[in-house]
């Protein structure tokens, strides 16, 4: 699927209104890591290095919510498609 560059801000949107959802935190920080999913005392908290390009934010958010079971409850078709793409990438 080819996402237009200008597409790539409200995919972050929607895929954090996913995690939120979800029950999941969805944490941008600095450091050196690529990020993921983890828990922190009982919460569900996705941890997103913020110097990242938006690609790289997309992709390990994707991947977390991967994680977390997506495939159990429905998503709109673009997003699906988004999420297993770039957990497949990654």
């Amino acid at each position: 699927m080819k996402i237009k560059e200008k597409e790539f801000e409200n995919i972050l949107l929607d895929l954090k209104s996913l995690a939120k959802e979800m029950g999941a935190t969805v944490r941008f920080e600095r450091g050196d890591f690529k990020g993921g999913y983890c828990i922190i005392k009982e919460n569900k908290v996705i941890v997103i290095n913020k110097l990242s390009n938006l690609q790289r934010k997309i992709m390990t958010l994707a991947a977390a919510l991967n994680e977390l079971g997506v495939d159990k409850i429905y998503l709109p078709p673009k997003l699906r498609e988004i999420i297993e793409e770039m957990d497949d990438n990654r």
